[in-house]
C-alpha cells in the first residue's frame, strides 16, 4: 500500500511537471521569436543559455548538500518560489515597455540559480518513490515530460502569440506555475534512510558540497564516464542552442519553425514512450553508449539537411534516441549510489555535465554570426557546399555536422574501452534500506516541480 502511495506521488509530480512546462515553453517560444526577429542574431539566444547554465556549474554542490541535509520538500519549495519571482519580474519588464536584453539575462540567471536546487532533490526522491524494477520506466517518463510539453506549447503559442504577444505568453506561464503549486501542495515525499555511506560523508555544509565528487572519484570508471559526458555536452549541447536560429535560417518561416519544433519534441516523446515500454538493455551501458553514438550521428546529418522535410526527419531521430540514453544513465546511477547521498552525487553529476557548457554557449553564437555564416559562399566554401549547401544557415549546418560526427567518433572510441563496458559488473548495485515514514505535507507551503530551461 505504501509503495502504491509513493508511485501515486511520483505520477502526480510528473503530471504537474508537464502542465507547468507547457506554460514555460509557451513563454520561451514567444521570447525566442521576439528576440531573434528584433536582433537577427543567434548570439542573444546563446547568451540566454549561457546565463542559464552558469549557476548550475557554480552552486550545484551546495544544492546537493542541502538536498541530503534538509527535507527535500523544503529545498524544492525554495526553488519554485525563486523561479516564480523571476517570472513576475520578466512580466513587469515587458509590460512596462522598458524591456532590454540584459533584463532577460539577469532573470534567467536568477531563475536558474533557484532552479539548480530542484534537480538533485527531485532525482534523489525518485529513488525512494519508485522501486528499482520500475525505475527505467519512471526515468523514461521523466524524459517524456519536456517533449510532451514541447509538442503542445508551440501549437498553442502559434495560435495565441498574435493575440496576446510576449506579455500574454509570460502571464500564461505564471498562471500554470501557480496551478501546479496548488496541485502539489498536498504531495508527500519520503525521507531517505541513514546508510553507512551517508554517515561516512557527514560533516559541515562546506565539506558536503564536495562529497559528491569524492564519492565519484572513489568509483574511478564512473567518474571518467561523467567527464566524457561533459565533453559530449560541450560538443552537442553547444550547437543545439542554435536550433531556433538554424531552423529559421534554413526555412525562413516562423510557422515552419513551430511545426518542426513540434516534430522534434514528438521524436523525444516517442523515444521516451518506447523506452518506458522496453526498459533498455542489461547492462545499461550498452543503451547509454549506443544511444550517444546514434544521436550524435543524426545531429551531424541534421547539419546537412537543407529542406524542412529533411530537417524534421534528422532532428526527430536525434531527439528520439536521447530518452534512451538519459533514462538508462539515471537508472544506473540510482542503482549504484546510496539514497541518502544521492543529492550530493546528482549535484556533482550535474556540475560535471555542465562544466564546459558555459564555454560552449559563449562560443556558439559568435562562431555562428562572425565565422561560419559569413564564410558561406566565400573562397573555399565550394569544398563543403555539397554537404551543407551555400544558403542562409549553411554555416550553422557545418557546425552541427562537425560536432555531430566528431562526437560519434569520440563515443565509439570510449565504448571500445573494456572498463567502460564492464562498469556495472565491477560496481555492484547498492541495496537500499526501507525508507523512513513519509512526512506530512507542509503546512502553508507549496511544492512544484519545474525544470524550465
Amino acid at each position: 500500500m505504501q509503495q502504491q502511495n509513493h508511485l501515486r506521488t511520483f505520477y502526480t509530480l510528473i503530471v504537474t511537471q508537464v502542465f507547468s512546462l507547457i506554460g514555460s515553453q509557451i513563454s520561451s517560444f514567444a521570447i525566442s521569436i521576439w528576440v531573434f526577429t528584433q536582433t537577427g542574431n543567434a548570439t542573444p539566444l546563446a547568451l540566454v543559455s549561457f546565463f542559464f547554465i552558469v549557476p548550475q556549474v557554480l552552486v550545484a554542490g551546495l544544492s546537493g548538500a542541502l538536498a541530503d541535509r534538509w527535507d527535500r520538500r523544503y529545498v524544492m519549495m525554495l526553488a519554485d518560489m525563486g523561479q516564480a519571482a523571476g517570472t513576475v519580474l520578466l512580466l513587469i519588464s515587458f509590460a512596462s515597455g522598458r524591456f532590454e536584453l540584459w533584463h532577460l539575462y539577469a532573470i534567467t540567471f536568477m531563475q536558474s540559480l533557484f532552479g539548480v536546487f530542484q534537480g538533485p532533490a527531485f532525482q534523489a526522491s525518485v529513488t525512494l518513490l519508485v522501486p528499482d524494477h520500475q525505475r527505467d520506466r519512471a526515468n523514461a517518463m521523466q524524459q517524456v515530460t519536456g517533449p510532451l510539453a514541447g509538442i503542445i506549447a508551440p501549437a498553442v503559442a502559434g495560435m495565441i502569440y498574435p493575440l496576446v504577444g510576449v506579455i500574454g505568453a509570460i502571464a500564461i506561464d505564471l498562471t500554470t506555475f501557480l496551478v501546479a503549486v496548488a496541485v502539489i501542495f498536498y504531495s508527500r515525499i519520503p525521507r531517505p534512510p541513514q546508510t553507512a555511506d551517508g554517515q561516512a560523508m557527514a560533516g559541515s555544509v562546506w565539506r558536503s558540497m564536495f562529497d559528491g565528487f569524492r564519492y565519484l572519484w572513489q568509483r574511478r570508471v564512473l567518474f571518467w564516464l561523467l567527464v566524457f559526458n561533459s565533453l559530449v555536452n560541450f560538443l552537442v549541447g553547444g550547437v543545439m542552442v542554435l536550433q531556433t536560429p538554424y531552423i529559421l535560417a534554413r526555412t525562413g518561416s516562423e510557422a515552419t519553425l513551430g511545426l518542426l519544433l513540434g516534430i522534434v519534441n514528438t521524436g523525444a516523446l516517442s523515444g521516451g514512450i518506447i523506452m518506458s515500454m522496453w526498459g533498455g538493455t542489461r547492462p545499461r551501458i550498452h543503451t547509454i553508449m549506443g544511444g550517444i553514438i546514434l544521436a550524435s550521428t543524426f545531429l551531424g546529418l541534421a547539419g546537412m539537411a537543407q529542406t524542412p522535410v529533411m530537417l524534421g526527419i534528422t532532428l526527430f531521430l536525434f531527439m528520439f534516441v536521447l530518452p534512451f540514453v538519459n533514462a538508462a544513465a539515471m537508472s544506473m546511477l540510482q542503482a549504484k549510489v546510496a539514497p541518502d547521498v544521492q543529492g550530493r552525487v546528482f549535484a556533482a553529476l550535474g556540475q560535471m555535465s555542465m562544466l564546459l557548457m558555459p564555454v560552449a554557449f559563449v562560443l556558439a553564437g559568435p562562431l555562428a554570426d562572425n565565422v561560419f555564416e559569413p564564410t558561406v559562399g566565400q573562397a573555399g566554401w565550394e569544398r563543403v557546399a555539397p554537404l551543407v549547401g551555400d544558403g542562409f544557415g549553411a554555416g550553422i549546418g557545418l557546425m552541427l555536422l562537425i560536432c555531430g560526427f566528431g562526437t560519434a567518433f569520440l563515443s565509439l572510441l570510449v565504448y571500445l574501452i573494456p572498463a567502460i563496458r564492464r562498469l556495472e559488473a565491477d560496481l555492484p548495485d547498492f541495496q537500499a534500506a526501507t525508507p523512513e515514514p513519509v512526512g506530512e505535507p507542509l503546512a502553508g507551503a507549496a511544492l512544484a516541480v519545474e525544470t524550465d530551461a
